[in-house]
């Protein structure tokens, strides 16, 4: 299983993605690029923002690498261990969340629960890609102004919370359980 572990499945490919989230977050800090708001405006986007994507797309290529004809003969059953991956991924994550802030850590969990979900029942480029259009849909509608001027979030835009967000943390770890728990890390199909 080892070496179906390496060589198929090619979960090193995760580790590469978090290393490079960790080099891309620390040196681009509070890097701002000019979105624009459908609610009024442009609004700045740290550039980190899209960084979960780096992990999400690679635990999707992981997790898409198979072999039926090894699978169906294996004496442990690969979704368990498919199931162990992910959740060592948002173990991982939240230790390289030490170092670039934990609300990366967070949106990696909550686009990653998303992804798996949408993978479910399709596949994983449209995957990929509601994690990223939940980002864009987030800055471009989800930034509000409070009546003191100060930029604001609105309350479905989970990925803008801050890092301490007790509400984003529960809706992140939730949204994990449930499709972990409903076994949706394996393919439908």
């Amino acid at each position: 299983m080892r070496l179906y572990t390496i060589t198929v499945r090619r979960w090193w490919a995760v580790l590469v993605a978090i290393s490079a989230l960790v080099v891309v977050c620390w040196s681009l800090g509070t890097t701002e690029v000019p979105v624009p708001s459908l609610i009024g405006g442009m609004t700045g986007a740290r550039l980190a923002y899209f960084t979960p994507l780096f992990v999400v797309v690679a635990t999707l290529y992981c997790l898409e690498r198979r072999l039926n004809h090894v699978e169906s003969a294996a004496v442990v059953k690969i979704a368990r261990l498919d199931l162990g991956a992910v959740l060592l991924v948002v173990v991982l994550t939240h230790a390289a969340g030490l170092i670039v802030g934990m609300d990366i850590a967070r949106n990696v969990t909550l686009l990653l629960s998303l992804a798996l979900l949408v993978r479910w029942f399709t596949n994983e480029a449209a995957a990929a890609t509601a994690g990223l259009m939940c980002l864009i849909a987030s800055l471009m509608l989800g930034r509000t102004y409070q009546p003191s001027g100060e930029a604001g979030h609105a309350w479905w835009a989970l990925p803008l919370y801050p890092a301490d967000s007790f509400v984003a943390w529960l809706a992140a770890t939730a949204s994990l359980a449930v499709v972990t728990g409903l076994g949706l890390a394996r393919r439908s199909r």
